[in-house]
């Protein structure tokens, strides 16, 4: 496959020391390579005369109001005429004449290419102790378990994508976490993703980095969180499920001795919450899920589309009502038991087996009503 117009977008807020270097790359590596195409700067504020720089050695420079690199790349690529993007951070920590990789991926055929600095080197001082062995690896870790893409390097500023793909992503993130987003709709979307090595240079400039380095962290953790619910809803429900249902069921008949440890009626009511809490979990993740499904955030398929697809209303309300109805007799049976002994005292240990889990099954019926109620309504309105 040939790539016959490449654009380079570079986004910029005071970067009048670097920006000369970024463009005069950009443009060795379209020439070294004989390919026709265009450098965007998107600018973002500078005031600095990186705006005047980038006019005089040729670079079309945009003016991106939205003050994020995110909103910078994002107007930077939509404005780009090539049908391939590539684009790094404009402080020279990324050689720009150095993307032949990037090319070669494009022409065999690849329609987002990734750039990694630890398979492509990191210059002394390039990267922070932190970033480079707590913050990027975790923040990675977490983004190839919960994208299922092969990456080692999430936050690499050096990438590269197909113009026509791109318009499939509908990026929304307007900082650093852009980043993630990208990824991870590229990864949901599909898209046939490459890897490639890339080398981190020191930054070029003397001042200040534009990179947070605890507020940027967190904000790429909690998109991942946001476009991956299952690390925040899904796995907490099934270890709260795991542990309730467990022990739960074994103590709804009798205690539990292991060793000096008894297990009793206490342990059975912190069961019930366990799993009330893991149902809650649950039905904020299949409702979070469909929902981003219904945006296109999320791919259709898996558990949560077949719930989706056979869960409604009046089947929510039958399942809701037979396990209230469940829950109520129970109740009604431990008030019989009072009712027997002329309503005087009862044994804890027997009518709190009857008690906890009759209240369980009615707090648990009513929220399956709620729910199903919910996502009915999310679907008839996508």
């Amino acid at each position: 496959m040939n790539v016959r117009f490449l654009s380079i977008v570079i986004p910029c807020l005071n970067e009048s020391e670097t920006i000369e270097d970024c463009i005069s790359r950009s443009l060795k590596l379209l020439t070294e390579n004989s390919l026709t195409g265009e450098v965007i700067v998107a600018d973002n504020g500078s005031s600095d005369g990186s705006r005047e720089i980038a006019i005089s050695k040729g670079a079309i420079v945009l003016d991106i109001p939205e003050k994020g690199y995110g909103y910078a790349l994002h107007q930077g690529i939509l404005h780009a005429k090539g049908e391939y993007v590539l684009f790094a951070d404009g402080d020279s920590s990324y050689h720009f004449d150095e993307g032949y990789p990037f090319i070669q991926a494009f022409k065999e055929g690849f329609e987002v290419v990734i750039g990694n600095r630890y398979k492509g080197g990191i210059e002394k001082g390039a990267m922070p102790f932190l970033h480079k062995y707590l913050g990027t690896p975790i923040i990675s870790l977490l983004g190839k378990r919960s994208f299922h893409v092969d990456l080692g390097d999430f936050n690499c500023g050096m990438r590269g994508i197909k113009r026509t793909t791109y318009d499939t992503l509908e990026m929304k993130s307007g900082g650093m976490e852009y980043a993630t987003e990208f990824i991870a709709k590229a990864a949901y979307k599909k898209c046939n993703i490459k890897e490639v090595p890339v080398k981190l240079y020191r930054d070029g400039r003397k001042g200040k980095s534009h990179l947070h380095t605890w507020s940027d962290g967190w904000k790429h953790l909690k998109l991942i969180l946001l476009l991956s619910p299952r690390w925040f809803l899904l796995y907490p429900a099934l270890f709260f499920f795991a542990i309730g249902s467990l022990l739960g069921i074994n103590l709804s008949f009798n205690k539990i001795i292991i060793s000096h440890i008894v297990l009793d009626i206490h342990t059975l009511y912190f069961c019930s919450v366990f799993l009330i809490i893991s149902l809650n979990f649950l039905e904020f993740y299949f409702m979070i899920n469909y929902y981003g499904m219904s945006l296109g955030i999320y791919p259709r398929e898996g558990l949560t589309q077949k719930i989706s697809l056979h869960l409604n209303f009046e089947k929510g309300m039958l399942i809701g009502f037979v396990l209230f109805i469940s829950g109520m007799g129970l109740s009604a049976a431990a008030v019989f038991r009072w009712y027997r002994l002329s309503f005087q005292s009862l044994n804890p240990q027997e009518i709190f087996r009857i008690i906890i889990p009759g209240g369980f099954f009615m707090i648990v019926g009513l929220q399956l009503v709620v729910f199903s109620f919910f996502l009915t309504m999310i679907k008839k309105n996508h």
